[in-house]
Formats: C-alpha cells, structure tokens, sequence
C-alpha cells in the first residue's frame, strides 16, 4: 500500500516506490507519476498503467469491437498497461496470456498490476521466443508485441520467423500490434528499416501508426478506424 501522502506527491512530481534489479534489467524500479505506477529502467518506461501513450494513442486508432469475449496474448507485460488500457476502452470479457522473461518483472506485476486487471489474467515467466514456438493449437484474438531490454528490441524479436510466428497464432479476425521506439532520428530509422524491410513482409497490409515517440506497427490496415 501506497502512503497516501506519497500518492498526492506524485502528481507534483515522480515518487520512487521501489528497486528490483535483475541481470537483465540491472536499473529496474518503480515510480509513481499522477497517482499512476510506472515500471522504469534507465532509459526506458516499460509501464505507465493507463498514461501508456504508445497503446492508448494506438487503441483510440484501432476498431477493437472485435475482441471482445477473445483473449490476448502480450508478449512484453511489465506492469500490465496494456489490459488496463483495454478496460478503460471498455473492452469486456477479455482472456489475457501475458509473458515476461525477467522474473522480477513478474513479481513487480503480481505486487503492483494485477489487483488493478479485471480480466482472468495468467502471467508467465518465460522468453517469449520459445513461448510462441511451443504455443501449439492455440489461437489469440490480439497479440501485442511490446518487448524491449532497456530500450532495445532484441534482434531475435525482429526477425522474420519469430514474426510468422506470431501471426500463426492469431485468429482469423485477430489484430497483432508491434511496439517501436521512434524517439530520436536514429530511432526512427532503425524502426521505419524494420517496419518496411521486416514486418509488412510478414504482414503485406499492415500500417504504421506514429504515436508520439513510437511507432505501432498494425499488422492489418483494415482495423484502423
């Protein structure tokens, strides 16, 4: 529990909570800002509850009628931003699958999210690349890629076969969305060589949507509103 006299000072400015390092995040803690937690590493905010601008600004872009009563896949949980975002859009009825591969992330989830997400919600700590290789018979009405190492993409994570992967368990009416840094100009390029070189090989209709720092990557065009 929070003091509440932490919580009224974080809408002055960002309150410390708590450090959890690991070997893969050495800078991991949590923060809270406007009442909010966030999941921060030294260069990255990987959760922002519902001020996560890169899926909210993406969601307000997207028909996400078509989820509802289905189940999400999110590769990348951290602080569960992206099932909190979809209640507050009023998306009911929603499965959630969220896997993460840093323990300590996991523990930070249970601790700080879960209590905040409505949905039936199964955390698994595990490298998302393996997670969807050994997902067998099993499909996903969205899968959201959101899966950073500080502020990186692992090169596994950007390549073809783990792109095809995903898109084999995603159900016919599926929406697959695909966070990307695009804060400088050196962000941008890497991620615009990505989108174009990579992911519309993988999704030949897909759109890029610019939300403000990031890209999201749509894997259909139809989905936008």
């Amino acid at each position: 529990m929070v003091p509440f006299w932490k919580r009224a000072l974080s809408y002055l400015t960002e309150v410390h909570i708590e450090s959890n390092p690991s070997p893969l995040n050495p800078h991991l803690y949590v923060s809270m800002r406007k009442g909010r937690f966030q999941l921060c590493t030294h260069n990255a905010v990987y959760s922002y509850e519902d001020k996560y601008d890169n899926f909210r600004l993406a969601f307000d872009q997207i028909n996400l009628t078509g989820i509802k009563n289905g189940s999400a896949l999110i590769l990348g949980f951290g602080l569960g931003s992206i099932p909190i975002l979809l209640q507050k859009k009023g998306i009911q009825g929603l499965d959630i699958v969220g896997v993460d591969i840093d323990e300590n992330v996991v523990e930070l989830a249970s601790r700080y999210a879960l209590n905040k997400i409505h949905y039936p919600t199964e955390i698994i700590c595990a490298d998302a690349e393996i997670f969807v290789e050994l997902c067998m018979n099993r499909f996903f009405d969205l899968i959201a890629i959101d899966i950073f190492v500080d502020d990186k993409i692992p090169d596994k994570f950007q390549s073809p076969g783990f792109l095809k992967k995903c898109h084999s368990l995603l159900s016919p009416d599926g929406i697959l969305l695909f966070n990307a840094l695009a804060a400088t100009e050196e962000d941008k390029f890497s991620a615009e060589e990505l989108y174009f070189e990579k992911f519309t090989k993988a999704f030949p209709k897909a759109s890029l949507l610019d939300v403000n720092g990031n890209y999201i990557f749509l894997h259909d065009k139809r989905f936008i509103l």
